[in-house]
């Protein structure tokens, strides 16, 4: 069985071998501070993200502008939920916008790692990872009309499970989603650890199910023992009537974590970059996809990646997460 570190490992060899052979060739490493970064990029001040390349020449200023969305549910769902926000954004920028529907975390960071994607929603256990090699910039999250956000971890189990909580899956079965999910991987391997004193793959079982959704329907019925999952995605499964709530029971709810960090790629022509900034911005929820998908979101906000994902790089550090993209 994989560990946490080679379970990672692979992930991002993943990102870096899919699509080998359309991703554009890596100029010299330029001598700049970088921290985590690639040594494709610079942060020459400080932010902990990918710094606009100091030659014109490398910026990206495309016909058509390519958006996609966290692989966390049916892809053909959600190009219909963000068909409004596509159109709003097409307005804005006076570019042709599209909604590419990603299958897997590894596909989309490579996408915008190789040049093929342009603005995307990344999960929050990912942000750090398509930060640090995909020169991914966040800049926005979903936000209710108070400002308030996020979402917590849970780990559920079936209704008439005999498990009542997290100290009785030692020697049961806990479904991970993928190895970047931050509610679906990381966070509850160090809450495990750490407040209960239980070992992923030495006190309990694992697999991994690929994605949230795939989670809790494993759970609805009956094919996962529990899995750690994100709220978020249980409650919009739950007014899709997806699953239904008596299939179900939480036996662990964590803290609130940021949500889906939303961004452009580092070398985004910054005239076409604020275009887009100014596109999520100004989206009028009223009435829209959005607003019925997301009920308790309102509006986007400005986020910044060094302060607000500071607790989500702690939790990797807990579990000897280092952002190694070779």
């Amino acid at each position: 069985m994989l560990t946490f570190r080679a379970l990672h490992a692979c992930s991002i060899a993943l990102l870096l071998a899919i699509g080998v052979a359309a991703t554009a060739p890596a100029h010299a490493a330029e001598d700049c501070p970088r921290g985590t970064l690639d040594a494709r990029y610079c942060d020459r001040n400080g932010d902990l993200v990918a710094d606009l390349p100091s030659d014109p020449a490398e910026w990206v200023d495309p016909d058509t502008i390519i958006f996609s969305y966290t692989p966390v549910e049916d892809p053909a769902v959600y190009q219909k939920v963000w068909a409004g926000f596509i159109d709003h954004m097409a307005e804005v920028t006076g570019k042709d916008v599209v909604f590419f529907p990603v299958q897997s975390y590894a596909a989309q960071y490579e996408a915008m790692r190789s040049g093929r994607l342009h603005v995307a929603g990344v999960n929050t256990g990912g942000n750090p990872v398509a930060v640090s090699c995909a020169g991914f910039v966040p800049f926005a999250m979903m936000a209710s009309d108070d400002g308030s956000y996020g979402y917590e971890m849970e780990i559920i189990v079936p209704a008439d499970s005999p498990i009542q909580s997290p100290t009785d899956l030692k020697g049961k079965n806990l479904a991970f989603t993928s190895p970047t999910s931050n509610s679906g991987f990381k966070a509850p391997s160090a809450i495990l650890k750490s407040e209960f004193g239980l070992v992923a793959d030495q006190d309990f079982g694992t697999a991994f199910s690929g994605k949230h959704d795939n989670s809790i329907l494993g759970v609805a019925n009956k094919d996962y023992e529990a899995a750690a999952i994100a709220n978020s995605v249980k409650k919009r499964m739950l007014d899709r009537e997806v699953i239904k709530p008596e299939q179900i029971r939480t036996v662990y709810k964590s803290q609130t974590f940021p949500t889906t960090g939303y961004g452009h790629a580092h070398n985004l022509h910054p005239v076409v970059a604020a275009k887009i900034k100014e596109a999520f911005f100004t989206f009028p929820w009223e009435g829209s996809e959005l607003q019925a998908e997301f009920q308790k979101e309102g509006r986007f906000i400005s986020i910044h990646h060094k302060s607000d994902w500071d607790v989500i790089r702690k939790i990797d550090a807990a579990n000897g997460v280092t952002y190694d993209c070779k």
